[in-house]
């Protein structure tokens, strides 16, 4: 059984996070969990399926949902279908992924236990990119989106680089500069770290 206090990545009373880091990219698969219900979600069926599938039973991971539908983000979708959790996608993104359950749709909630995610739709990495942001909280999940340092690369089919900057100043640089940023790669950051850098990202065109 995965020992969760070493994939603990951030709490406070009301909910927690767990990172595991999976794959040859070195995804970053991430349970949120409703400390009061149980309730969890996982960001990312990305690889290592056994691990992923521990990581749900021993949480209490009741769907999955996808931040994109990059290969190297949906490996484990088949056996964690097959294990009996649902798998949600934006409607852009569908067809990327070998099978799912539901759509997932612009500004909306999805609620786990007391928490909630609010969806972002970011197009520009894939023309479904999403973002999750986790109410009342200073945390935003944004996948292949943004990183330290700048946006995701846009030079695969369905990326546009024009696209991906205006996601990212139009609907997550309007967010608290406090926010920390958990990528779908890498280490953390906040948006008041990422900001100042926009034009700089935009000048250097990637």
């Amino acid at each position: 059984m995965v020992d969760i206090s070493r994939t603990l990545h951030w709490s406070d009373t009301d909910a927690e996070v767990h990172k595991v880091v999976v794959g040859p990219y070195d995804n970053n698969v991430f349970v949120v969990r409703c400390r009061h219900t149980g309730a969890s979600v996982m960001l990312d069926a990305a690889n290592e399926h056994e691990l992923l599938l521990d990581l749900c039973r021993t949480l209490g991971v009741r769907t999955v949902l996808e931040t994109h539908g990059h290969w190297d983000h949906i490996q484990a979708i088949p056996q964690v279908r097959d294990a009996g959790y649902e798998v949600g996608v934006t409607p852009e993104d569908a067809a990327m992924l070998p099978s799912y359950d539901y759509l997932l749709e612009d500004d909306t909630m999805i609620e786990v236990g007391n928490l909630r995610l609010h969806t972002i739709t970011t197009p520009g990495h894939t023309k479904g990119s999403i973002c999750f942001r986790l109410v009342d909280k200073p945390v935003l999940f944004t996948g292949d989106t943004l990183f330290p340092g700048g946006p995701g690369a846009t030079g695969y089919e369905g990326g546009d680089f024009g696209t991906i900057i205006e996601s990212i100043d139009r609907r997550l640089f309007v967010l608290p500069p406090e926010t920390l940023v958990l990528p779908g790669h890498g280490d953390d950051t906040t948006i008041g770290s990422e900001r100042p850098h926009l034009q700089e990202w935009v000048d250097r065109g990637w």
